[in-house]
């Protein structure tokens, strides 16, 4: 069954530009895993700083897979020391 993954990001103005080349580093490397459907990165227009990643994947276990992958936490641990804070994740089924 396939699922949605939910990830709310909240990133100052002055660490935007360090921050984007690591999230389509991410996204391109889940691109590439077996499972991933799609993905979008959505923009809060009353608050710039505010962003909401949506990835639909084809189920759980290969969501698991790619969040206990390696270079996946590779790239994941960068980001969240920039903004200073662990990722939390929301996932959803239909």
């Amino acid at each position: 069954m396939a699922i949605k993954i939910i990830i709310k990001r909240i990133i100052p103005e002055e660490k935007g530009k360090y921050l984007t080349p690591l999230l389509k580093q991410l996204r391109a490397l889940a691109t590439n895993q077996p499972g991933y459907i799609s993905g979008e990165t959505l923009r809060r227009m009353d608050n710039p700083g505010e962003y909401l990643v949506i990835s639909t994947w084809q189920s759980a276990g290969d969501w698991n897979r790619w969040i206990l992958s390696e270079e996946r936490k590779g790239v994941q641990d960068k980001i969240d020391i920039l903004l200073g804070k662990k990722t939390e994740y929301e996932v959803y089924t239909y």
